[in-house]
């Protein structure tokens, strides 16, 4: 394993530009994305939302994804934080390259995983040489 793979990345705020209602920092998630030859599959980082607090949307070719984090501990007296928790923003400009109507979206063990369909005009194809 290469000494790169064990570097830690530290969380990357995110900087609204209005005013929040939510007393809770809000980072960029870190995100990977693969590609088949039929679609992107974006997968995003959010430990501690759950999947009803993950809000996906596409408007005029801008994907946004955004993650609430349930705050708990009512009564308890912070001692020592190493770990940063709050919300989740990004956003990721589409192109005609996605089939923005077939958009999936699934989350499992703090992993948002989206599967961005390749338009069928981008999609590579074999054309059929007939003999005449």
């Amino acid at each position: 394993m290469a000494e790169k793979d064990l570097q830690a990345r530290e969380k990357v705020e995110h900087r609204e530009q209005g005013e929040s209602t939510r007393d809770v920092p809000v980072f960029i998630p870190a995100v990977d994305i693969f590609e088949t030859e039929e679609a992107l599959i974006l997968e995003a980082d959010m430990p501690g939302v759950a999947p009803e607090n993950v809000c996906i949307d596409v408007k005029d070719n801008q994907l946004t994804l955004r993650g609430t984090v349930t705050v708990d501990g009512e009564g308890e007296r912070l001692l020592l934080q190493e770990y940063g928790v709050g919300d989740y923003f990004r956003q990721f400009s589409l192109g005609r390259a996605i089939d923005q109507s077939k958009i999936e979206a699934g989350m499992k063990d703090g992993v948002l995983t989206l599967t961005l369909p390749k338009a069928e005009t981008i999609k590579p194809r074999k054309i059929a040489v007939k003999a005449s």
